[in-house]
């Protein structure tokens, strides 16, 4: 069995910082001791890491990814290997994927795909959500099964893209009651997307196609009364609720006020809507504002969403940050847009930043070091089932570990990702820390900006419960 051990470092968790040696055995931690603890053990270690003025945190949990998922034409760009390598380099030792159901779809189908894309291919390991595209009594059989018998246990529904994913209220509400009676989270992409059809058909007839109108036809209004709709709905079907990918503080508000009446929901944000804006990046000129087109869109820095949003991480009104990592090339891809902005295909790639990006708003003074580690890594696995087995350093826990240098530096750049895109829409972000040492159940994967891991190593993560149901 091999041992690593790693000494001198600060061990950064959900509860505060302390210093600690950290001893792995095969694919799980053994123990944490005081510094100097294990000296006599060392010598029977196959690998000793100095993270002296190191932080030691646990691997991040990235709950929200889209690796080769089908979109408009055409597909994500990274696969299951190259999107889980990237996440490698950036700290992120665990993804939870979106196996896909459209409407007339089987569901059980849908599962077994993604699994089959997957399988063997992953450098981390990974786990999946279901999409809910068609609420009818044989998908709420499937949701008892996957639940039951597949380690799925959060569902996705849309109140957008009519057609395609969208569900309509009594659908919803037949599918939470579901998801209440097996515990199971339902997540929910909140927006009204019949009234967004209706002002986008509007925008092209006046002649309306930049990237820009992509946002602009997805006002903030209705994803505020979406959220609260959800949140409604949710009630009464006494089930919990996961909104997702939440950019207007406005939607972020009503979260709020259902937590404080007591209410099983959360929110989650995304890197994109903390640092990215509607003016700076989705409104410039030409077609190169098409690489910032996302759905829930990018808003106005000058309506203070951003400075809302890190407001929210701080009082917890928000839980999470994933990534919503949907990546697509301008070449051929966001490119199908042009002269169209509906037809640019919705996503950017995040999955190798998320945790630089979010160690960033540590250094501005924008969250702590142990918020950082809470809502990059254990919430989420508290939230999904993941827990203890994931998003801790704890004898037992699954040898998942980082070692993060704050005294490195990380200029983000397409030249240097590892994510199959070509571009990065966070081109020239400088942050001041870099991912040092990342290994995954106790294999070294990244070392020295080199990976060292293999396509494969990651595991498929059956999932229970989550731990925050009241």
């Amino acid at each position: 069995m091999t041992k690593i051990l790693i000494t001198g470092g600060t061990v950064i968790s959900a509860s505060g910082t302390t210093r600690a040696d950290v001893l792995l055995e095969g694919e799980t931690i053994a123990a944490l001791g005081t510094p100097g603890f294990f000296a006599t053990v060392a010598p029977t270690c196959e690998r000793v890491l100095d993270a002296t003025a190191k932080y030691v945190i646990p691997g991040g949990i990235d709950a929200h990814t889209h690796m080769e998922m089908p979109f408009g034409g055409t597909a994500a760009s990274d696969t299951f290997e190259s999107g889980t390598i990237a996440a490698a380099f950036g700290g992120t030792t665990s993804i939870i994927d979106f196996a896909i159901q459209r409407t007339g779809e089987d569901v059980r189908d849908g599962l077994a795909a993604w699994h089959a894309k997957a399988a063997g291919k992953c450098a981390v390991d990974y786990g999946f959500h279901q999409i809910i595209g068609g609420v009818d009594d044989a998908a709420l059989e499937a949701m008892t099964y996957l639940a039951d018998h597949e380690g799925v246990t959060s569902f996705k529904l849309f109140m957008a893209y009519p057609g395609v994913f969208y569900s309509d209220d009594g659908q919803i509400l037949r599918a939470m009651q579901r998801g209440a009676d097996l515990g199971a989270t339902i997540m929910m992409h909140a927006e009204n997307g019949p009234a967004i059809d209706v002002l986008v058909a509007q925008a092209l007839g006046r002649g309306e196609t930049a990237p820009k109108y992509h946002s602009l036809t997805r006002p903030v209004e209705l994803e505020e009364e979406a959220t609260h709709r959800a949140i409604m709905l949710a009630k009464v079907a006494k089930a919990p609720l996961y909104v997702v990918h939440m950019s207007a503080h406005e939607a972020v508000a009503a979260v709020a006020r259902a937590r404080d009446m007591g209410a099983n929901v959360f929110g989650e944000t995304c890197p994109q809507y903390l640092y990215l804006s509607l003016e700076e990046h989705l409104a410039r000129s030409g077609f190169e504002g098409a690489g910032y087109v996302c759905s829930t869109p990018l808003r106005s820095r000058d309506e203070g969403h951003q400075d809302a949003l890190w407001r929210a991480l701080r009082t917890n009104d928000l839980s999470i940050v994933s990534t919503d990592h949907c990546p697509f090339c301008m070449k051929d891809q966001k490119e199908l847009g042009r002269g169209d902005f509906s037809k640019i295909p919705n996503g950017i790639g995040s999955v190798e930043h998320r945790m630089d990006l979010l160690y960033q708003g540590v250094v501005t003074g924008e969250i702590s070091l142990a918020r950082w580690v809470e809502v990059a890594c254990t919430t989420p696995a508290r939230m999904f089932g993941l827990y203890p087995q994931k998003g801790v350093l704890a004898p037992g826990s699954d040898a998942d570990v980082v070692i993060y240098d704050p005294r490195g530096t990380t200029d983000i750049s397409a030249a240097t990702h590892h994510m199959n895109m070509d571009y990065s829409a966070y081109e020239g972000v400088h942050v001041d820390g870099r991912v040092d040492t990342v290994v995954s159940r106790g294999r070294v994967v990244v070392e020295n900006s080199t990976f060292t891991g293999a396509p494969g190593h990651g595991k498929f993560l059956a999932r229970g419960l989550s731990q925050y149901l009241l």
